[in-house]
């Protein structure tokens, strides 16, 4: 992969700044002209977005079509579909300001710089592109210098369907996003971990740039006693071995009730033979690091005393990391402390639900929550008692792909949310304008100097209005 140069990140962001006020007036249309563009470019380019998903992450093809492109062509539709609805919206004014009217103007923040990752290098980066564009912004892209293959096939996306001053891809690692942060963007929009978000919180602090970071955390999954165990079973393994588990809203840790453990550990186990163990339907990590992590974190577990419950053949000369059960885990483990982001899953079982609610408050408050539960009490007691940026009952992941839902962590597990209409709300300025009318207004009736008369005015208005 060629890495962009710092001369070069300095000239494109002054063209995307430039170019930025020149967007201020572009129409709606226009937006979803270039919305239609890129929908074109991938149903056109499918199998080359397949291949380089295959060549970085050797993720399955149906699993690309489902959890890369068919999410980001949902987005696109939905955008270019509500895009008309999402400008303009019309205020009240109540009796005070009679005569006046108000509404808001959504007007773009102006010069982006979107940071996207490499578990879903795809979709990731253009999910939030297309809310910045339905927005009318000037972007630059910096895709993950861990996945060369897709981040290549961007660069060329963007270079083939839009002007460079407005769209434009900057290739590389650290340095080159040190460069680009070090850049007064008008907004941030960060996907990655929490470490590296609080990097990014402050270095657009100094600029004063609003931020949109998409970050992760312990989501924790329960499945209580009412739940049905082979359909949480299927959701589960489902949800938490797709893409090797390197996913920031899987189930990171499980939480079962005493009484279902034994048929829960049975149900994964037969799941996770049957969904991912054939090599042909199981992506690889990303990468040595990441495996030798990932592997690091199963060893000290078991040197602090947990029990293996399942586990298959791992592989490293190709990044093959089975999906592994645990139980018995020391809550000291690093495991237990840290996002996992891979295929192992750790179950902790629990007596009352209260108990699986305080263990879920003891940690920073999760990206996502997932409850597996037919009693409305129990949903209500978790949904109230706990804090996630999303919650999911009787699934899990499937929130992710739903364009129609705000997408967001709250504290350590993210700032902001995106796709759909928040996505186009976290990249608009919410500008209130109001239009007052010439000569009389109901305003002027309360102008001084004051008298007796206004003041009765202004205390009938102090206690009806």
């Amino acid at each position: 992969m060629i890495q962009t140069s710092s001369e070069q990140i300095l000239e494109s962001f002054q063209n995307i700044k430039r170019t930025s006020i020149k967007l201020r007036e572009s129409s709606i249309e226009d937006r979803r002209i270039k919305l239609l563009k890129l929908e074109k470019w991938i149903l056109s380019n499918r199998e080359k977005i397949q291949n380089a998903l295959f060549q970085d992450l050797r993720k399955p093809k149906s699993e690309a079509d489902l959890t890369e492109i068919f999410v980001v062509l949902s987005e696109l539709r939905l955008a270019r579909r509500k895009l008309p609805s999402w400008t303009r919206k019309n205020l009240s004014i109540g009796l005070p300001f009679l005569g006046s009217s108000a509404y808001v103007f959504y007007e773009p923040k102006g010069a982006c710089l979107i940071i996207s990752p490499w578990n879903y290098p795809f979709q990731l980066c253009l999910v939030p592109l297309i809310s910045a564009i339905a927005a009318g912004n000037t972007v630059i892209l910096k895709p993950s210098e861990f996945t060369p293959a897709v981040s290549n096939l961007l660069k060329a996306l963007c270079e083939e369907i839009f002007d460079q001053h407005e769209v434009s891809v900057v290739l590389g690692g650290i340095p080159e996003a040190t460069t680009l942060l070090a850049q007064p963007f008008d907004h941030i929009f960060f996907t990655g971990n929490t470490a590296v978000g609080k990097v990014v919180m402050k270095a657009a602090a100094k600029n004063l740039a609003s931020v949109t970071l998409e970050l992760g955390g312990k989501s924790p999954t329960i499945v209580d006693e009412t739940a049905d165990v082979k359909d949480a079973a299927q959701k589960i393994a489902w949800g938490k071995w797709q893409n090797a588990g390197q996913i920031c809203v899987a189930p990171d840790y499980l939480l079962v009730h005493e009484s279902l453990q034994d048929r829960l550990i049975e149900q994964l186990t037969l799941y996770a033979n049957r969904y991912y163990g054939d090599r042909e339907n199981y992506a690889s990590i990303v990468n040595s690091v990441h495996f030798e992590r990932l592997d690091d974190l199963v060893k000290e577990a078991q040197q602090k005393g947990c029990v293996v419950v399942h586990e298959g053949a791992n592989d490293p000369a190709s990044l093959t990391f089975r999906p592994i059960l645990l139980t018995s885990v020391d809550e000291s483990a690093k495991l237990m402390q840290e996002e996992i982001f891979g295929p192992i899953l750790p179950i902790v079982p629990y007596k009352s639900l209260n108990d699986a609610i305080n263990i879920i408050n003891a940690k920073p408050k999760p990206l996502a929550l997932y409850l597996f539960s037919s009693s409305k009490k129990n949903i209500s007691l978790v949904r109230t008692q706990t804090s996630s940026g999303m919650m999911t009952i009787n699934d899990t992941v499937l929130q992710f792909g739903n364009p129609n839902i705000p997408i967001g962590g709250v504290n350590h597990s993210g700032i902001g949310k995106s796709h759909g209409h928040a996505g186009f709300l976290a990249f608009s300025n919410e500008k209130a304008v109001l239009h007052q009318r010439i000569g009389w207004t109901m305003a002027k009736t309360v102008y001084p100097p004051y008298s007796r008369l206004k003041q009765k005015m202004i205390d009938l208005m102090i206690k009806y209005l």
